[in-house]
């Protein structure tokens, strides 16, 4: 968990420093630092690649094509955007890691897995989406006024607010419109109904499997079979 929790704190510098390139790409100190991440995910590749049952098994993980991808526009940052964005999905894995839940039992908020989870993967995604149209049609603006555009669009376009004064040109931008709205409004009731609704435990019903009960219930409400949910302090 301890490592986990260090990867992740990585990937999170990663994506600090992907916000700050444009303050940094005019003096040396942006080539130094690209050349130490891509440096540094070179040798995670590796040893990830050491790890795994096989290199077939290493080479079918999807982190590690999108870790390769990055690893290409951190070496060659004059010609190939920076996607460094892509690391967000760390984040995402995170939440389907034992680190997720673990982490928020011993801090006494077990309860909020499934929110936290939705709060995560709603976070991902308007990340992932900021990063492309930021580094797709705003990559080249000085300081932080494209990213806070491409972030400004993402959330107007999220949320069909579609105030319009800020759109995306050509084919590729109505695309990329279309997608973040079926999919990001998704994700935000999704959101919305984990922060809502009723808190419930997962606890499979040994005669119907069902997997998720109130945290109270003494029957399965699916087939009436008895129960016996440990508490949370248990």
């Amino acid at each position: 968990m301890r490592w986990q929790a260090f990867f992740a704190v990585i990937d999170l510098l990663i994506l600090a420093f992907f916000i700050l390139g444009p303050y940094l790409r005019s003096g040396p100190s942006y080539i130094i630092i690209d050349y130490m991440i891509a440096a540094w995910m070179a040798v995670e590749l590796l040893a990830r690649a050491i790890a795994a049952p096989s290199l077939g098994a290493w080479a079918r993980r999807p982190m590690t094509w999108i870790d390769i991808v990055i690893l290409g526009t951190l070496l060659l940052p004059n010609y190939l955007f920076n996607f460094a964005f892509l690391r967000v999905m760390r984040i995402w894995a995170v939440g389907k890691s034992p680190l997720l839940k673990e982490g928020l039992k011993r801090a006494g908020y077990g309860h909020l897995q499934d929110a936290v989870r939705a709060v995560l993967n709603f976070l991902v995604f308007l990340f992932m989406v900021t990063g492309f149209v930021y580094t797709t049609f705003f990559y080249r603006q000085e300081g932080g006024e494209g990213f806070v555009d491409a972030l400004y669009f993402t959330v107007a376009t999220i949320t069909t607010t579609g105030f319009g004064d800020i759109t995306l040109p050509g084919t590729l931008g109505k695309l990329t419109s279309v997608v973040t709205m079926i999919v990001g409004i998704s994700l935000f009731v999704r959101l919305a109904q984990a922060v809502v609704r009723p808190y419930k435990v997962s606890y499979p019903c040994h005669q119907c499997g069902l997997q998720r009960h109130d945290a109270d219930a003494v029957h399965c409400k699916a087939c009436g079979n008895l129960l016996n949910i440990p508490d949370e302090g248990s």
